[in-house]
């Protein structure tokens, strides 16, 4: 048992679905155990007190590395809120333990604890109404690793999509589509889809940044100014690239059965398609850390919050596909 890699779950917004769909774990793999032990970084009081309401019958274990897993038994790693959560009701005096429990897990992947770490949503409004500046998972392991660049990619139904920008303003988005923010985020997704997907050349699907990707520049000239030139160099240097395509026709299944994964400029071009595809089952992927992080594909869903019906699903997706890549 010893053997087993150790897969870190942060439980997220305490006010949201996080708990419940961690709960869920002992009961799933009753039914289709992991090849990986699973501890859950969490407020100990906060999962016995959503356990009684959602009238789950699952054992809660302090963390010991030492122990195996054991049969309906949730193994967790407390770190204490700083004031009760209720189910639905964000508390902005809770927002730095949210924090806190990337940073311990964060910690843990950096120092070998831990071989991957999967985290529950988060809310970012909360975060900042407490005065902390957060503008995503992403953005925050990437300044705590003091990594220049990472690349957010979502992965299911199917699709495996790429974001050359995350949280941005749409209007600040065509100066971010910058020749070395390009040459950067696609020598990462190159690398990253050998070291994660063990696809060692890949065909990598970019899409173009305005309407029919700039009609030869009449709809605007970052294809040509900026992505073209970017793209031809990295293919003399023998990667797989093809574009600039139009979005609204890269997402079609012949284009789509040309490449591996798909590269999208800006968070809302790449992403309703995916999620069309692959709601509740999709998973969120953060390239170029020097550790493996997934993370669900979905957000706190207040209101389903202690009502036993969120839909744990992109939960399991993410811990198993944080199992093969650590297992890779």
């Amino acid at each position: 048992m010893r053997s087993l890699p150790v897969i870190a779950v942060t439980v997220g917004e305490p006010a949201g679905i996080g708990p419940d769909i961690c709960l869920c774990l002992p009961d799933h793999v009753r039914q289709a155990p992991f090849a990986a032990h699973m501890v859950v970084l969490a407020d100990r009081f906060l999962l016995a007190e959503r356990a009684a309401l959602l009238q789950l019958p699952v054992s809660l274990r302090d963390w010991d590395p030492s122990l195996p897993p054991r049969a309906g038994t949730l193994d967790v790693l407390h770190l204490p809120l700083a004031g009760p959560a209720c189910a639905g009701r964000l508390d902005p005096a809770n927002a730095s333990q949210v924090l806190a429990l990337l940073d311990r897990a964060l910690a843990g992947c950096r120092s070998g604890e831990f071989a991957a770490m999967v985290t529950a949503p988060v809310h970012k409004g909360v975060i900042n109404d407490a005065g902390m500046h957060f503008t995503g998972h992403t953005e925050y392991l990437a300044e705590r690793t003091a990594t220049s660049r990472v690349v957010m990619m979502l992965v299911g139904g199917g699709l495996r999509v790429a974001l050359l920008t995350t949280h941005l303003p749409l209007r600040e988005v065509p100066a971010a589509v910058t020749a070395v923010a390009l040459e950067e985020t696609l020598r990462i997704l190159h690398r990253e889809m050998g070291r994660k997907y063990g696809i060692d050349r890949p065909h990598i699907l970019v899409a173009g940044l305005n309407p029919h990707a700039g009609e030869g520049g009449y709809l605007g000239r970052e294809e040509i100014d900026v992505m073209v030139p970017v793209i031809e160099r990295l293919r003399d240097e023998g990667m797989l690239l093809l574009g600039p395509l139009p979005a609204d026709t890269m997402f079609s299944q012949p284009v789509l059965a040309r490449g591996d994964c798909v590269l999208a400029m800006y968070h809302d071009q790449g992403l309703p398609v995916l999620k069309y595809a692959s709601f509740g089952h999709g998973i969120n992927v953060t390239l170029g850390l020097p550790i493996i992080r997934t993370s669900v594909d979905h957000g706190t869903a207040l209101d389903l919050a202690g009502s036993g019906k969120a839909d744990p699903g992109s939960l399991f997706v993410a811990i198993e596909q944080a199992i093969a890549m650590a297992h890779r």
